[in-house]
């Protein structure tokens, strides 16, 4: 306080470290813009930024789903469809990165996408990519391919869901081969899912970690690895499925065992 010179007293501005120390940097600053006409257009500008950046994030995977689903995989069934070839030789000599290599479908999961060749983040966004340091479909052994959980398609989004004896499919030009889930591989560093998940306790996935190449080593047998993300929207681990080779069949022939069991459905239906 102060006096006057009528001998009055008057409130006088002091420093007070306990009222200062209320307000953050961060809130004096916006607190100083709101007071300005200028302050209160950045704010509003920086709210509507901050608004489409949540609303982007949550927008993202329908709209990579959307594109792979409409427009990449459209494409690449055409391009499929189109490839004649004769024989392995003449089938790996005429792919590159990206091409369009076999249709992959799993019954059991609701998954028919093409996969292409490689696993760059280029070719995953397709869905799936084979891995261009194992055999191709169909060969002695080990094919992998790798697929998104969430965007992109999401081909792999319920592989902990596949149990031992699941058919998995890879139709080719040079014919379809008739894959069947196997136990988790026991090499490297997979830990089998359902002794981390009591829910699901028939899943024959296993999970490691993302540097464990093993499970796409060189095999003397057969056999397909699916690998993926894990968990869900993480990179941190991976979760795999092996199948074994068991069948293979002349081109068209999954396409037509799928035709078969739709006209069945359609007459039970229409018997009922």
């Amino acid at each position: 306080m102060q006096q006057t010179e009528h001998g009055g007293e008057q409130a006088a501005f002091t420093y007070d470290p306990e009222v200062v120390g209320r307000t953050s940097p961060s809130g004096f600053l916006l607190d100083a813009l709101r007071r300005r006409p200028a302050g209160r257009a950045v704010v509003s500008g920086l709210t509507v930024l901050l608004f489409l950046g949540g609303s982007g994030m949550f927008a993202y995977p329908f709209f990579t789903d959307l594109y792979t689903d409409q427009v990449l995989q459209g494409r690449l069934s055409d391009e499929f469809v189109g490839i004649e070839v004769d024989g392995y030789d003449d089938w790996e000599a005429s792919v590159s990165s990206g091409d369009a290599l076999t249709r992959i479908a799993i019954p059991g999961v609701d998954v028919d996408t093409v996969v292409v060749s490689g696993t760059s983040p280029a070719a995953l966004r397709a869905g799936a990519g084979h891995y261009p340091s194992t055999v191709l479909p169909g060969q002695d052994g080990n094919v992998g391919i790798a697929g998104h959980r969430t965007t992109y398609g999401r081909p792999f989004n319920r592989i902990d869901e596949m149990a031992v004896g699941d058919e998995v499919w890879l139709q080719t030009p040079v014919g379809d081969f008739e894959y069947v889930v196997s136990a988790p591989p026991t090499g490297g560093d997979c830990r089998a899912y359902s002794e981390m998940n009591d829910q699901r306790p028939d899943s024959a996935a296993c999970v490691t970690h993302p540097r464990d190449w093993s499970v796409v080593d060189e095999t003397d047998d057969a056999v397909l690895t699916l690998t993926s993300c894990h968990p869900k929207g993480s990179a941190e681990q991976r979760i795999i499925i092996r199948a074994e080779l068991a069948e293979r069949h002349p081109p068209g022939t999954y396409q037509d065992l799928a035709g078969d069991d739709g006209a069945e459905d359609t007459d039970e239906a229409s018997a009922a």
